[in-house]
């Protein structure tokens, strides 16, 4: 029996977890069908923009991703503090960069006098969207919707386009957290789409290294990584899910 999601995610196991969604029937609806000839690699930028741009709303932190031709990877780490020091303007100004305002709220975001019943009924939607933006469920939810819709009005038709539901593994320790992420980001590699893992168009790990040639800081959206302090004049990263990542 299919467990509820509420049952998979839990915050005080660990705040990282494994994510993939897969097309129906296994299709190549995102990248190139030699079948057809017909190339949807371009939805795989769909993909990549969409996914980064819900990182820097949500307090969810991109740790590694894969955009292949007929699924994704994402490694994810729920941020629960960055979530908490949102102030109320914060998580409204967050949640209706993708919905609609209601109108209490918008009363509310003009300075409008409330009564304290309406207050009150402000301060709980604040919370259930506070709650929300450090949801794995929700920000999966406004991903593959969104895409479904683009990709249904591109081709002109109704139905599914992801195969059910999104599945996670919650990654329990470091060791979990660093093979999902050597996993992730070797998958083109794997499908002998590449021969180094640097070159794959639509993965976190080609981002990465493009800024690190170029000394920028880390892309939007994608998690930073720290480096150990210099030893034996040789700089290594950790590989400790406290210390590989700075989660500010």
């Amino acid at each position: 029996m299919t467990k509820a999601r509420t049952s998979l995610v839990n915050l005080e196991a660990t705040p990282y977890y494994h994510c993939v969604s897969r097309c129906v029937r296994r299709s190549f609806l995102c990248g190139y069908d030699a079948q057809s000839q017909k190339s949807y690699e371009h939805r795989r930028a769909w993909i990549e923009k969409r996914l980064l741009t819900l990182a820097k709303a949500f307090c969810i932190d991109i740790c590694a991703y894969a955009i292949m031709s007929n699924h994704y990877h994402v490694v994810l780490h729920i941020n629960a503090k960055a979530a908490q020091s949102l102030t109320n303007t914060d998580v409204i100004d967050r949640w209706l960069a993708f919905h609609q305002a209601p109108a209490l709220i918008q009363r509310f975001r003009q300075g409008e006098s409330l009564s304290k019943s309406e207050h009150k009924a402000c301060c709980q939607i604040i919370e259930s969207w506070r709650e929300r933006l450090m949801s794995v469920s929700w920000f999966m939810k406004l991903l593959n919707q969104y895409i479904s819709t683009q990709a249904n009005r591109e081709d002109q038709c109704t139905g599914h386009f992801w195969e059910g539901r999104f599945k996670s593994q919650a990654l329990l320790d470091e060791k979990a957290l660093a093979v999902a992420m050597a996993y992730v980001d070797l998958n083109p590699v794997r499908a002998d789409i590449v021969k180094a893992p640097e070159h794959a168009d639509y993965t976190s790990i080609k981002k990465r290294m493009e800024s690190l040639k170029q000394n920028k800081a880390t892309p939007a959206g994608l998690i930073p990584l720290c480096r150990q302090p210099k030893k034996n004049h040789a700089r290594r990263h950790s590989v400790s899910a406290n210390g590989l990542f700075s989660t500010g």
